[in-house]
């Protein structure tokens, strides 16, 4: 396996560098490993599969279904007509395949840490938001805010998505077969974004830091996000990662572009009310 110098991945969100102010990191001790684990977090077998018909279910029936079969320690589960339902497939945290067999509405699959899912169908506004990692791939489109604060994992969407995708992005990465909407990188601190055809106006406004690449056209740059120099190893990034997921650049990844944060606004909290306003 290749090295990533930490130079070169750095302008790519790969790197490590400690953000100021207080930390978020936890150190753990091997002799609290009863701790370690989360509650509700169960030992599955993803040999053992079901089929969950959820027809006349409520999303509060479906999520009890799905969380008594990983309880039973089915680690399989596919939900039959989830009838564009509200809320389901939430605070799953840990491994398993999990597909839905159409659309999902609002709030779907947030919270999970470790599933691997797919939705065949669209989804509403907010799929998959403090996603922590796992997979979450949907065939269709899918409504604004789209992985809102995800923190680690892919969340794919194979067509077009709404306005503010990856609001507050923490880290991980958000692939967009098609286009994104208005406001999409808004206050993106980590991670990548990855957008195969146009973004609306205010791409990357106010980012702290992260990637956002674009196959198409931008509207227009937000306060603080500017271009960047794609590299051989972005190419490489690009041309991998998309093709995980069956996904191309309609004028290939050599002609994406790349932007970063300017870091304008890296110490906006220590400027003068005037200073402020000849930012903003």
């Amino acid at each position: 396996m290749a090295e990533l110098r930490k130079e070169s991945s750095h302008e790519m969100g790969l790197h490590e560098e400690q953000l100021k102010g207080r930390t978020q990191q936890r150190f753990f001790s091997i002799d609290e490993s009863e701790n370690l684990t989360y509650f509700h977090s169960f030992e599955v077998d993803t040999n053992k599969s079901a089929t969950i018909d959820a027809l006349d279910m409520t999303p509060r029936e479906i999520n009890r279904e799905i969380r008594a079969l990983m309880e039973s320690g089915v680690g399989d589960i596919t939900v039959d007509n989830p009838m564009s339902r509200h809320g389901v497939g939430v605070g799953i945290l840990n491994r398993l395949n999990l597909t839905f067999s159409d659309s999902l509405g609002y709030f779907g699959c947030g919270l999970i840490d470790g599933p691997n899912v797919h939705i065949k169908g669209r989804v509403g506004w907010s799929c998959a938001e403090n996603m922590m990692s796992g997979t979450v791939v949907i065939d269709g489109n899918a409504g604004s805010t789209f992985g809102a604060a995800i923190r680690g994992g892919d969340l794919v969407c194979k067509g077009s998505v709404g306005a503010r995708t990856g609001i507050d992005q923490k880290g991980g990465t958000i692939l967009v077969g098609g286009k994104t909407g208005a406001f999409s990188g808004f206050m993106m601190q980590r991670g990548r974004m990855i957008i195969c055809g146009d973004a609306g106006m205010n791409l990357g406004d106010s980012m702290y830091d992260g990637t956002i690449y674009v196959g198409g056209e931008v509207e227009e740059l937000g306060v603080d996000c500017v271009p960047g120099e794609m590299t051989e190893l972005d190419v490489r990034y690009l041309t991998e990662k998309l093709a995980l997921y069956g996904m191309k650049s309609p004028k290939g990844v050599e002609k994406m572009q790349k932007y970063v944060s300017g870091k304008t606004l890296w110490n906006y909290d220590n400027l003068e009310p005037a200073e402020k306003k000849l930012i903003l």
